[in-house]
């Protein structure tokens, strides 16, 4: 906890209820109760400075349901969840050890096809893979726009150029400050984040994560993606609390409305690489222009320095990259990728996002106006560093003891949702707007006409 707190500049110091340990040779677990809470720690000293407690709260974080909270909040009732994972997306043998493909985006799925010459199926796509060695078919799949990731060692991944990169990078990389009117809000002592917009650009999953967060302490989210995007198997899971509407960037009154937003939002979450903005006219000083006061929280996956810097990614292939898998396989003793029981790259640095946002927050009441940029890969090196766990585990699936009563009517049916990990006096965690497709709302914040 300790790289948290000084990362965030925080003394993060919770009281702890529950048991449990999820089953890893990593202490997932841990990750998950230390996010909660420094987004706890951070939104008591926030509401504080906004005058809106005298004191900062007591936090107090549920190890049951923190480490639930590092999969699916969501279970439906009377429906179901469309499948995680697309039927060939997964980790294949090569020649030389294992690599995994993440097929789940239609251009991605293309990528790999056209080095393969096989058909969408793993039938099909297995032996193709097993005529390659592993290295040399990752670099032809990513070369080819796609995103796949060989399975190597943790001592591999830290004599690589990459690796080494990430380890040197800081948990957070904080930017310099930038002087600024003093930020005001709407905020109130139950929704203490009310009256603060956020623009969110970000897609699977740690940054819809960080927004869903932010949401349910009133903030409004407005979540902008192209036509024809989907995410099906997460959409109903992260846009909870949030608008979201459809824009095209490639046109220019899709970039002018985009601008339109940005001038009036207060935080801007993005995941877009390297150079991505500057593509559609919006580079770090136009963006300045535009919001002189707007924070900025943005991530990637393989980290901001190196040869991958920029690299395409997800959690799934950052733990092949980075030696999770393969030391996950040798404490299973098993004969294949053996990744963690969740998530967690993902949901630990869509929590800890969560948390900069509200230390970026309160920093803006006096003018200072700071942004922070997070990767999963250096998320990887933070979760690497903890102590193994106890040896105690809990089942990954919950009982209806874990869940809140109330009924969420989403777009797709009503659900549940597990109940807070999260506790304080006035720390409120909850939602304004139930979970909906995407494209539901106009590309427009509350209380605009077009």
């Amino acid at each position: 906890m300790r790289e948290i707190s000084d990362a965030l500049g925080l003394e993060i110091s919770p009281r702890v209820t529950g048991s449990g340990q999820l089953p890893s040779c990593y202490a997932v677990t841990d990750l998950a109760v230390h996010s909660f809470a420094a987004i706890g720690t951070a939104l008591a000293g926030l509401m504080m400075e906004m005058g809106l407690t005298r004191e900062p709260a007591p936090v107090t974080v549920d190890r049951r349901l923190a480490s639930l909270w590092f999969g699916f909040s969501i279970h439906p009732q009377g429906w179901e969840l469309p499948p995680v994972w697309d039927p060939m997306a997964g980790d294949y043998e090569t020649i030389d050890g294992w690599i995994r493909l993440h097929t789940n985006l239609p251009h991605h799925r293309q990528a790999a096809l056209r080095v393969l010459g096989t058909e969408p199926t793993r039938d099909s796509t297995a032996p193709a893979v097993r005529e390659w060695q592993k290295d040399d078919l990752e670099a032809a799949i990513v070369a080819q726009g796609g995103v796949a990731a060989a399975m190597h060692s943790r001592a591999e991944w830290q004599a690589n150029p990459q690796g080494m990169a990430v380890a040197a990078e800081p948990l957070i990389g904080w930017s310099d400050p930038v002087q600024s009117a003093p930020r005001q809000w709407e905020g109130t002592a139950d929704r203490p984040l009310k009256g603060l917009r956020i623009l969110d650009l970000t897609r699977v999953l740690a940054g819809p994560v960080a927004t869903r967060t932010l949401a349910g302490y009133g903030a409004e989210v407005l979540r902008i993606d192209p036509p024809g995007w989907d995410e099906a198997n997460v959409i109903p899971e992260v846009t909870l609390g949030k608008r979201c509407a459809h824009l095209d960037l490639k046109t220019p009154q899709g970039r002018e409305i985009l601008e339109d937003l940005l001038s009036q939002a207060d935080i801007l979450v993005h995941g877009y690489r390297p150079g991505a903005l500057e593509a559609l006219g919006l580079d770090a000083s136009r963006r300045r222009l535009l919001s002189p006061g707007l924070i900025e929280i943005t991530l990637d996956a393989y980290g901001w320095t190196g040869p991958w810097a920029g690299r395409r990614g997800f959690d799934s292939l950052v733990q092949m990259s980075s030696g999770i898998a393969d030391q996950g396989m040798n404490w299973a003793s098993t004969d294949k990728p053996h990744p963690l029981p969740c998530q967690a790259l993902d949901f630990a640095t869509g929590y800890l996002m969560a948390a900069a946002a509200m230390v970026a927050l309160r920093k803006s009441l006096s003018g200072s106006v700071h942004s922070a940029r997070f990767s999963l890969a250096r998320t990887a090196e933070l979760l690497a560093s903890y102590p193994a766990p106890e040896i105690q585990t809990f089942p990954m699936s919950s009982s209806t003891d874990d869940l809140d009563e109330k009924i969420e009517e989403t777009s797709w049916g009503p659900a549940k949702r597990l109940r807070p990990p999260l506790h304080g006096s006035g720390l409120i965690w909850g939602w304004d707007r139930q979970a909906t497709e995407l494209g539901a709302s106009l590309p427009q914040w509350a209380g605009r006409t077009p």
